[in-house]
């Protein structure tokens, strides 16, 4: 009992170790719900057993001898928590070995049905020392854990320790191969001899070591996903803000521009040099990403500005559409700048300029404020008065 609390305390340290890992490290994965990762398997082993009771005997210690070995199967629920640290239950049987002869007239190698459970707490060195690789056909699996087994034949339950190791191929996302090795060290008597506790050595205990083949087959979800780069998250949404912001800048220095010239003195020349040098200045009104409609009404101030002078004089007013070409196709972009165009169209409409007053243009996907400014610049419409 001693040596099943110290191996899961060791189990319990190394959990701990792993959850602790620091989440900017490049082999970091983002957590996976607990229904993903989980595997079966099933497969065939050999078994070899070294048995308590048969110190003293000097039987032959080769793991071939036929009264050492018989074939055995095992099927395990398991899954990862990491892609580094998992959890399984494993249970393995069938046939063993009763390496005794406290029985007159029994052989050497009688047939001893029994089955072992063990949980044990699996290590993917892979992932652990070269990261994260979901397309890894090679991946090597340490393991150690605790359990208990029962003899049928002789109704009989023992403790036990259990380690290995497995080498996982795989062989598409849901399937794989594995060998594996291990050792099953009983706390009591499991093959039906006299407990050997008194005696000293490799045979003071039952021992079953084993060599598996079998089939792996993950459920679910057996993939993890990386940790997203929140600094280049972040790095994109601060661009996208300081474009935002630049714009209504602007539009506030047009703002204040263009109050400034309605609270200047109304002496005739003056007003006319200054109205018509706005008048001859296209204003913008900005697009989003492959949108039609205005994306800040605060766009339309200067456009209202500009359809009460053009009513009021009986101006001409020319409408441009336009589309950035860094994205979509240049069918598209067409459309974009003709739709645009049209929007803005209808605002002046709106605003109670004649629709015979109105000339719209389209000029597709451009790259002319985009040289200096960031493209959604050029998703725009232009307003500008013709004489």
């Amino acid at each position: 009992m001693k040596k099943l609390l110290i191996v899961l305390a060791f189990a319990s340290v190394s959990v701990a170790s792993f959850a602790q890992e620091d989440p900017t490290l490049k082999y970091s994965v983002a957590t996976n719900s607990f229904w993903s990762n989980w595997f079966v398997e099933a497969g065939a082993n050999w078994n070899v057993w070294y048995s308590a009771t048969e110190h003293g005997l000097d039987l032959d210690k080769s793991p071939f001898k036929k009264f050492r070995t018989n074939p055995g199967a095992a099927v395990a629920l398991g899954k990862w928590f990491t892609p580094g640290m998992g959890l399984r239950l494993k249970a393995q049987g069938i046939w063993g070995k009763s390496l005794n002869n406290n029985n007159p007239g029994d052989n050497f190698g009688n047939v001893n049905k029994y089955w072992v459970l063990n949980g044990h707490a699996m290590f993917n060195l892979s992932n652990m020392i070269c990261g994260y690789n979901e397309n890894r056909v090679f991946n090597l699996i340490p393991f150690v854990g605790a359990g208990f087994g029962r003899t049928m034949t002789y109704d009989l339950y023992a403790m036990d320790l259990s380690a290995g190791v497995q080498a996982l191929f795989r062989i598409n996302k849901n399937v794989g191969i594995h060998v594996e090795a291990g050792w099953n060290r009983f706390e009591g008597d499991i093959d039906g001899g006299a407990y050997g506790a008194g005696n000293r050595g490799w045979d003071s205990h039952d021992n079953n070591m084993y060599a598996e083949l079998g089939v792996t087959l993950n459920l679910g979800k057996a993939t993890w996903n990386k940790v997203p780069d929140v600094d280049a998250i972040k790095a994109a949404h601060q661009a996208a803000l300081d474009a935002l912001n630049a714009k209504l800048r602007d539009a506030e220095a047009e703002n204040a521009r263009l109050k400034a010239l309605l609270d200047q003195p109304r002496e005739k020349e003056v007003v006319s040099e200054s109205v018509k040098e706005f008048i001859t200045t296209p204003v913008s009104v900005f697009f989003n990403l492959a949108k039609t409609n205005v994306a800040n009404p605060k766009d339309l101030v200067n456009v209202r500005a500009l359809a009460k002078y053009a009513k009021d004089n009986n101006s001409n007013i020319l409408v441009t559409g336009y589309a950035d070409n860094s994205t979509g196709t240049p069918a598209i972009n067409e459309k974009l700048s003709i739709e645009r165009a049209e929007t803005v169209k209808g605002e002046l409409i709106n605003m109670g300029v004649s629709e015979s007053k109105i000339k719209t243009a389209h000029n597709g996907g451009v790259k002319i404020l985009g040289v200096d400014l960031p493209i959604d610049f050029d998703r725009r419409a232009t307003v500008q008065v013709t004489e």
